[in-house]
């Protein structure tokens, strides 16, 4: 709901600043006065295009904002959620700012925002009906929307919605295998040649390390046999043999504890290493012992390396690398030998799917038929008391195929407002005024389902008079009672209605002219309704006149 409205250097308007509350709010003025400046600053912050013109003579910008109470609409919350917007404490602030030269900027509470991301989130406040401003209900996606809603449709939208999901995952993972087994198919031979020649070498892992390792064991297999001989010589054996020295440093080593005990350790320490030399020295001599040098088997190993590396080279990867290659092409072949059974099961699931989908779109276009017949006789009841005896309203459900996740047919409302002519769409409805009207009847009969909380009526009592004008304003009241609804009006009947009434005031402000909003109520508002009366607002008749039709408005009855 729409608490406050400020309007700052916009056209003719300087400042005015609005509060709101629910229920039927009007707006009224001599013609000229600026009320539908008004109406086109809130277009503006519901993201309407923004145009430099609208900016007040003599100012560098203008700007719009308004604070909306979103606390019993937590989708508005959910949106400013994902869009990264903190929606404080139920409240929503929208604020757009226009420059004379330069970039148009725009906010909502306090972060920078895109005029699309408030037109979205501005569709779930408000709906603005008027003859220049973008209207929700001309919308055929939106008119099917409030029909599902008016037949009580979830349940079965929400069917047809899963079943589509479920046909659309069937479908596509039945044409995903035909689509890999036609590939395959035609790689066949090549994948069974590429598969021929990985087997045939084959391939184990760590086989080309181990064989690298053994041929240069054999490669340097006389300085390996040099190198272990020795070193086991001079730890172990021969004359000068480090086993042998470091037995007589031991002794040595003993005489120093006898006379210093607290040197102790570096006996133990000279233990280890004594023990490691024997142990290092007969390692060695096992290893000299085992060095073995095979020309035949050098060779043969040789020949393995080089048949590896060219299989590297060609599939350009390491051996572990073609294995998973060889995998992997091993169960691209066999897809082709499972993919007749799997198949004809993909094909069931599709088609088990396609029929609760399309047994899911019919209880939901029985559903709309109904819905559709009740809506067209309730709307054409009131057609008449809103000043078009001869419309005529329908609602058409266009079969469209394939069924999608909203159904098997699109719906559309058609109007005709002359008696001989055919109903067409709302969108080709002439006057703002009649459009109006054609809404008003609509969300009279919508209104309890609608969750649009805010409308806003422009220019919809032109060509009203009399007793439609009654009718009218008896319908905007009907519909304020479970909305907050804003009325452009130049009608008093409309006006009497009203639980808060603005007047909208131009005057010379010090050589410029400048738009103003008024607050009206007791005396001075009797003075409106007396001057919308089209008589002398300071006769006794014309206030009395006046009072009468307040006074009717309150008890709920109307002067026909």
């Amino acid at each position: 709901m729409l608490r406050e409205l400020r309007v700052r250097n916009y056209a003719v308007i300087q400042d005015v600043s609005l509060e709101f509350g629910p229920g039927l709010t009007v707006l009224t003025g001599e013609t000229g006065a600026g009320k539908s400046l008004l109406v086109g600053a809130l277009a503006l912050l519901l993201g309407e295009r923004a145009s430099s013109e609208v900016v007040r003579a003599g100012e560098d910008r203008a700007s719009v904002e308004g604070r909306f109470d979103i606390g019993e609409h937590p989708d508005v919350a959910r949106r400013c959620d994902d869009a990264g917007i903190e929606a404080a404490e139920g409240w929503l602030i929208i604020r757009r700012e226009v420059q004379r030269e330069g970039r148009n900027r725009a906010w909502i509470n306090g972060t920078p925002a895109t005029a699309a991301l408030i037109k979205d989130l501005a569709a779930r406040l408000v709906d603005l009906h008027g003859q220049h401003e973008h209207q929700a209900l001309l919308s055929r996606p939106v008119q099917q929307a409030m029909l599902d809603e008016f037949a009580g449709a979830a349940a079965e939208l929400s069917a047809v919605e899963s079943a589509h999901s479920r046909l659309t995952a069937a479908v596509e993972a039945r044409r995903d295998l035909s689509d890999r087994v036609a590939a395959i198919r035609e790689r066949a031979d090549f994948l069974r040649f590429k598969l021929d020649e990985i087997d045939g070498v084959g391939l184990s892992e760590g086989e080309e390390e181990r064989a690298q390792t053994e041929v240069r064991r054999m490669a340097h297999f006389e300085e390996l046999l040099e190198l272990s001989g020795g070193l086991a010589e001079s730890l172990y054996g021969g004359d000068e043999a480090l086993l042998d020295r470091l037995g007589e440093q031991g002794r040595r080593l003993d005489d120093l504890v006898r006379i210093d005990p607290s040197a102790g350790d570096l006996s133990e320490l000279h233990e280890t290493a004594l023990r490691a030399v024997e142990e290092l020295g007969r390692r060695l001599g096992a290893y000299h012992a085992g060095v073995e040098h095979d020309p035949s088997r050098l060779q043969q190993l040789r020949e393995r390396l080089s048949s590896i590396d060219r299989l590297k080279r060609k599939y350009r990867g390491t051996v572990d690398e073609i294995i998973a290659e060889a995998d992997r092409v091993r169960e691209e072949l066999d897809t082709i030998d499972t993919s007749d059974l799997e198949l004809t099961r993909l094909t069931g699931e599709e088609q088990e799917a396609a029929a609760t989908l399309e047994e899911a779109a019919a209880a939901l276009r029985e559903r709309r038929v109904a819905a559709a017949t009740r809506l067209e006789e309730q709307v054409m009841a009131l057609l008449p008391s809103l000043g078009m005896d001869g419309g005529r309203f329908s609602v058409i459900l266009e079969p469209r195929e394939p069924t999608g996740p909203a159904g098997s047919e699109l719906a559309e409302f058609l109007i005709s407002l002359n008696q001989g002519f055919d109903p067409g769409p709302l969108a080709r409805v002439g006057s703002g005024g009649e459009l109006s009207r054609v809404m008003l009847a609509l969300k009279t009969v919508l209104a309890s389902i609608d969750p649009v909380p805010s409308l806003v009526f422009d220019e919809i009592d032109a060509g009203v008079g009399g007793r439609v004008a009654h009718q009218v304003a008896a319908r905007l009241a009907e519909v304020a009672g479970r909305h907050q609804v804003f009325v452009v009006t130049h009608l008093a009947q409309i006006a009497s209605r009203a639980a808060s009434h603005l007047r909208i005031e131009k005057s010379d402000v010090a050589g410029r002219a400048e738009t103003r909003a008024v607050s009206l109520a007791g005396a001075e508002r009797v003075a409106e309704v007396a001057r919308m009366l089209g008589g002398d607002p300071d006769s006794d008749t014309s206030r009395r006149h006046a009072e009468e039709l307040l006074e009717a408005a309150v008890s709920g009855v109307s002067d026909t």
